[in-house]
């Protein structure tokens, strides 16, 4: 399983995010999901997520404003799920706390973590590959922004023309500027190594 532990930046002086934050998660990632995203102690939100290309998209999500740390731990969770997430136990969850410190530390706000030792090298490849790409998103201006969100849905670049008003040069240009192209072509082999990593050991039968 992957868990993921975020944590408000500055809490303390702005307001409370996690509510709607929770319900957006649930909302766009409902079918990867294995159980609600749930709020943690504090200011924190936890997801416990079946997938890899689900676990991606949430970091991306959680990251982009650059309002959470996101801490990622990926390994076993205890059998049978708990009736909520933050009843839900398991070296995953030990793992995410540990990366949720690591990620308030790094200047994009994130860090992953695996519960086995023996795979640490595997999961800081992972991270760091995932900390280019934030590097790439964190420069991206709101035009950027407004020309990625309509590529991301898998639409053409004259449909994003049309629904910004904007000639398809533009459209080009911003996509040059913002790397567009670099994070759309990332995502895919970012799912496929982190789907590598050892992240459950299956429950029996008499455990589900």
């Amino acid at each position: 399983m992957y868990v993921i532990t975020a944590d408000q930046v500055d809490s303390r002086h702005t307001a409370d995010l996690a509510p709607r934050t929770i319900t957006l998660l649930d909302e766009k990632f409902a079918s990867g999901l294995a159980l609600p995203v749930d709020r943690n102690a504090g200011d924190e939100i936890q997801a416990l997520i079946g997938d890899a290309d689900t676990t991606i998209g949430i970091i991306l999500e959680l990251t982009r404003t650059g309002k959470w740390s996101v801490g990622l731990g990926v390994g076993d969770v205890e059998y049978p799920l708990g009736p909520s997430t933050r009843d839900t136990r398991g070296p995953a969850f030990i793992a995410a706390r540990d990366a949720v410190d690591a990620a308030k530390k790094s200047p994009q706000r994130f860090a992953c973590r695996h519960e086995t030792t023996s795979l640490a090298d595997d999961a800081a490849d992972f991270e760091a590959l995932m900390l280019l790409l934030l590097s790439v998103r964190e420069r991206r201006t709101k035009q950027g922004w407004q020309v990625y969100d309509v590529l991301a849905q898998g639409r053409t670049q004259r449909d994003a023309a049309a629904e910004l008003g904007i000639t398809p040069q533009a459209v080009s240009d911003r996509m040059s500027v913002a790397q567009v192209r670099i994070d759309l072509e990332a995502q895919a082999p970012l799912v496929r190594l982190l789907s590598r990593l050892p992240s459950t050991t299956e429950p029996s039968k008499g455990q589900q």
